[in-house]
């Protein structure tokens, strides 16, 4: 039997390369698997691999980090690092099986516990276990926490449980078995019906048909094609495509090779963003072993169809999250966009037919070859099959990174997987639950009224949202969204290319008309204005960036109009979060007349004796704010009383 140690990989050789890999995991008495996401990284799960490794030997333990499939004869610990496992707030994460434990927010100092605990009496380390939020009760592993059990993980299935960088293990979980379909079994036009009839969409965004577009590049007559895979997310808060290129690599590369057969590509980028460097490192890592292994570069497992894979870093400009402004950027240009048609997959690269696939999208891909097309429709609604990755942040208990089908409600997402609304002070209340922006700086405002409408492609057409790629920012009522809106147009105007006069003029009118609102300089002509200006650049951008950039401004400004016209005409911010529209007052119960306020307060507007309730002149007081910084006692407050 052949392995990826001694070099190409014949084509039958897959399901041997399985069966010895599972014989010799087997023959491991655990599994450890530490987190090596970015964010698991960033809180030292680098150190606890490391100290782990350390300890388990100490203990007498054989540990092996990678699997050899031909011997693994004596070894009883089985340590690897994983992709990002899901739930990034409570990391760094340490699953260990079958003991179906997982171990939260571990630190170097627990590691000597856990194994004397765990590896030598069979004890669970309580104190290490995940507590709800509410009920307070320990959690023993993923099967018992809601973050995981109420999720349906297809895409992220191997991305927290495999070792990116073994090939050996991404085989024997049945990789590069549809590849092989594809390249023996099936003609391009038949995997190009076959990803159509699955109704597989685009996830970057727009949701396009990936078969359609896969016929479009197949019937382009070109003695070049190339296929790319967009790994530049630039949405804030997302993180979904960085994932699955850090955790699973190799079904990337897979969705790739599929892709490159079905069109006719024999040339493919994976183009990621330069603020990615472990996803960089661990795609390069995987394109090498598929090059060593015989499923890329010449002759693709023995089939005589060439197919080179190629990593490029992109600088991290958002609007080379688009299509023709990525090509731009490919070919050594300034990444902008430009006007359609022609589409991509008629001239892109170079001129050739070039298709341009999000990373989550080409992820799905080796499983409806595999699988068949009816399985894959098995989840989702009748227009958008499927699951679907969010990075699901904000104002609630659980945050991370969750995937559920197409047609799932965001009161399931927020409240069944999320654990709730957590309050302004960070207390659990779903009562504070005031909205959720969905699809990042392209995206949409729900509220209440929208937690039971299905999360798809047309569902959220429909009420003036989409799903974007993925991002979901859910609110409690102390936020602004006035605010909020800034926020994201304050993104997007940097990010404009300037190519456009709408986008980048409008983009640069529209934060201004904001910021007037915000300092008490608006009126009602001015939410008209804002209105009519976003409704203009929507309609007349160069590309989606433009186009999409006004949505968040036009959603939060539709849903909470009361909350915009009491900023412009009681001159009053409902949230006490704009400083011009809010003034501070100080509670006499809560004062203890220190006058430590009125020492620091820059225009003497606070009078008041020592060891008597101070109060503060609204006419003098500028809302600097240093008498809230002085204060011990958490007297001063925005707003009215």
């Amino acid at each position: 039997m052949a392995g990826t140690d001694t070099g190409r990989i014949r084509p039958g050789e897959l399901e041997a390369i399985a069966s010895a890999y599972a014989a010799a995991s087997g023959a491991v008495r655990r599994r450890v698997v530490v987190c090596g996401g970015t964010g698991c990284i960033a809180n030292g799960s680098t150190r606890v691999f490391e100290r782990l490794r350390a300890a388990l030997e100490a203990a007498g333990e054989r540990v092996v980090v990678q699997l050899d499939v031909h011997d693994c004869s004596g070894a009883s610990a089985h340590l690897s690092k994983s992709g990002c496992q899901g739930f990034c707030q409570v990391g760094p994460l340490v699953t260990i099986e079958p003991d179906g434990i997982l171990y939260t927010r571990v630190k170097e100092a627990d590691v000597d516990e856990i194994v004397a605990s765990t590896f030598g009496r069979g004890e669970v380390v309580e104190r290490l276990l995940y507590r709800d939020p509410v009920s307070g009760a320990a959690k023993r592993g993923k099967r018992d926490i809601d973050f995981y059990a109420k999720q349906e993980r297809r895409v992220m299935h191997d991305c927290g449980a495999i070792d990116p960088e073994d090939l050996n293990e991404y085989i024997a979980r049945g990789g590069y078995r549809a590849a092989r379909k594809a390249i023996f079994d099936l003609a391009p036009a038949e995997i190009c019906a076959l990803v159509k009839d699955s109704g597989l969409r685009g996830r970057g965004g727009a949701g396009f048909p990936t078969g359609r577009k896969w016929e479009l590049a197949l019937r382009q007559s070109s003695p070049d094609k190339y296929i790319i895979c967009n790994g530049d997310e630039g949405d804030p808060g997302a993180f979904m495509d960085r994932s699955v290129l850090e955790g699973n690599p190799h079904a990337v590369i897979e969705g790739m090779l599929i892709g490159a057969r079905a069109t006719g590509a024999t040339i493919g980028y994976v183009y990621v963003r330069a603020e990615y460097p472990l996803a960089v490192q661990r795609v390069r890592k995987a394109v090498a072993a598929a090059m060593a292994a015989g499923f890329l570069g010449k002759d693709v497992m023995g089939s005589g169809i060439d197919f080179e894979l190629r990593v490029m870093e992109g600088a991290g400009a958002f609007v080379c999250g688009e299509a023709s402004a990525m090509v731009s950027s490919i070919m050594g240009n300034r990444g902008m966009p430009r006007p359609k048609p022609p589409r991509t997959a008629e001239k892109g690269l170079w001129g050739m037919p070039t298709v341009v696939n999000n990373v989550e999208t080409l992820a799905q891909v080796a499983f409806i070859v595999e699988n068949g097309a009816a399985e894959y429709r098995r989840l989702g609604t009748a227009g958008s099959a499927g699951t679907k990755t969010y990075a699901l942040t904000g104002n609630v208990a659980n945050t991370g990174l969750i995937e559920v089908p197409f047609g799932a409600t965001l009161r399931h997402v927020v409240f069944d997987i999320g654990g709730g609304i957590l309050n302004e002070d960070g207390k659990p209340d779903n009562g504070a639950f005031k909205a959720v922006q969905i699809g990042g700086p392209s995206g949409g405002c729900l509220t209440a009224e929208h937690l039971d409408v299905p999360m798809d492609f047309d569902s959220l057409g429909e009420i003036g949202a989409m799903v974007g790629s993925g991002g979901l920012v859910v609110m409690n009522d102390s936020t602004c969204m006035v605010q909020m809106a800034r926020f994201f147009m304050q993104f997007t105007q940097r990010e404009s290319c300037g190519k456009c006069v709408p986008c980048r003029e409008g983009t640069q009118q529209i934060l201004a008309l904001l910021d007037d609102i915000i300092a008490g300089n608006g009126t009602l002509e001015t939410l008209d204005l804002l209105e009519e200006l976003c409704e203009n650049v929507a309609a007349s951008s160069l590309c989606g960036l433009g186009a999409s950039a006004p949505a968040p401004v036009l959603s939060m400004l539709r849903q909470f109009r009361p909350e915009y016209e009491a900023h412009v005409v009681e001159k009053r911010c409902p949230t006490g979060q704009c400083a011009a529209l809010s003034p501070l007052r100080i509670a006499p119960e809560l004062c203890k007349g220190c006058t430590a306020c009125g020492k620091k307060c820059p225009v003497g507007a606070i009078a008041g004796s020592p060891k008597q309730a101070h109060s503060i002149d609204p006419e003098k007081c500028i809302k600097c704010g240093a008498c809230i910084a002085a204060c011990k006692f958490d007297a001063i407050k925005k707003g009215a009383a």
